[in-house]
């Protein structure tokens, strides 16, 4: 519990300002939480805890309790804000284990026309919903399973308004190792924004540490009461990725899977939103990630899964063979994207305190598919929400084949 503490420090650093402050504001919520998860029966993991039990870890079921604190102050000119959160959770099989994160802790203010931040904060952009090609920033893992506040990134951020136009200007990470990758990379980022008429602009332009340029651009545009219709592209030098050093069916001794900078690349998503009068919403979305795997590669991947088992047969130590077929699971990690090309379809209906939703995502290269059923009832302070997630398609199916087939859960949330 000593480690506790630590998210709570931005919240205690507001303490002795909010008694000289202008105003004061603490809210928080409370929420809890049930997983239920079914392993996969199919895949490189599966097979490997086939061959030899508990090569490879899977999580089971699992419950938890949060508790989340916002405080903002008021001193003249400057704003403080803070969101910290403590999360104690116990999964089956293990010891209950004690978490704590500081979501945001910054500062903000005016000057010369400009508004600025500096701290922890977080900073979403783009327009899409499944998939965000031009969140340079936050980076947000999207689609996840249950909602909930994303982990912020320190940075200095400058930003000017007027009736039409935004400009934001971002120094993230600024702190950070020229070896750091992904969302804990140091760049600088900047985004344009301008509405004309029923339409949204959006300018993007990144120079990573190590990745280099990317530039991008998107719109919004709100056809009429019923129908959104949204784009979104990027086109990048480099992105972190990983490789892996074996291409065939050999044995290796360590883990073959290395950080790699691929070369240059693009991301597109198009899509659109329809909405009834009766609050029944279509939201279809497709888009292609060239930072996912190519099918190239998955094929020497599945080829590679199929080959390995066949060690078996020539006398090679069970604990040999699972743990090659294990490090196959690194695989999954290379991208948010598993397939370069995706089609996503999400159907909505909103009834006073209900709403329900049904969605799915299709990989076409291998007719793998993520279907997932949600129910939430909202009301002035509570929060009731379950759902549950399948993975299907065929057994070769990238998507089947992850370490988790089915996910049901539960989460209750009390607002205060």
């Amino acid at each position: 519990m000593g480690n506790a503490l630590t998210a709570l420090f931005a919240l205690a650093l507001l303490a002795p300002v909010a008694a000289r402050a202008d105003a004061t504001e603490l809210t928080g919520q409370i929420r809890s939480y049930w997983i239920n998860r079914q392993t996969a029966d199919t895949g490189p993991l599966a097979l490997a805890n086939a061959i030899q039990p508990g090569t490879a870890g899977m999580d089971g079921a699992t419950a938890g309790a949060q508790a989340e604190l916002r405080a903002s102050a008021s001193m003249g000119a400057v704003q403080l804000h803070a969101h910290a959160g403590l999360q104690a959770q116990e999964v089956e099989g293990s010891r209950a284990d004690t978490q704590s994160r500081v979501n945001e802790a910054y500062a903000a203010g005016q000057a010369l026309g400009w508004q600025w931040s500096a701290g922890k904060k977080i900073v979403s952009w783009d327009v899409g919903y499944g998939f965000r090609p031009n969140d340079v920033v936050q980076q947000e893992v999207r689609r996840t399973l249950t909602s909930e506040t994303p982990e912020g990134r320190p940075l200095l951020m400058a930003e000017h308004f007027d009736a039409d136009t935004a400009w934001s200007v971002v120094w993230v990470n600024p702190t950070q190792e020229r070896s750091d990758t992904g969302a804990q990379e140091a760049a600088l980022a900047a985004r344009v924004y301008r509405r004309s008429g029923a339409v949204d602009w959006h300018g993007f332009v990144r120079q990573g540490e190590h990745t280099g340029p990317s530039v991008g651009a998107a719109a919004s545009w709100v056809a009429n009461d019923a129908l959104e219709l949204h784009a979104s592209v990027r086109a990048y030098q480099h992105a972190d990725s990983s490789v892996s050093t074996v291409t065939d069916g050999s044995l290796v001794n360590m883990n073959p899977w290395r950080a790699h900078l691929s070369g240059a690349g693009q991301q597109v998503l198009i899509g659109g939103t329809w909405t009834s009068e009766t609050q029944i919403s279509v939201l279809v979305e497709a888009w292609h990630d060239d930072t996912a795997l190519t099918d190239a590669h998955w094929s020497v991947w599945t080829a590679r899964n199929r080959a390995l088992p066949l060690w078996l047969k020539q006398g090679v130590p069970t604990a040999a063979v699972a743990g090659n077929l294990a490090w196959q699971g690194k695989a999954f990690g290379v991208s948010n994207s598993l397939r370069q090309d995706n089609l996503f379809v999400r159907l909505s209906w909103q009834q006073d305190r209900w709403q329900t939703a049904l969605d799915v995502l299709y990989t076409p290269a291998d007719q793998g598919t993520v279907t997932s059923a949600s129910v939430v009832w909202s009301g002035e302070r509570f929060k009731l929400e379950a759902g549950l997630r399948t993975h299907g398609g065929p057994a070769d199916a990238v998507l089947r084949q992850l370490p988790v087939q089915r996910q049901g859960y539960a989460v209750a949330v009390w607002a205060f």
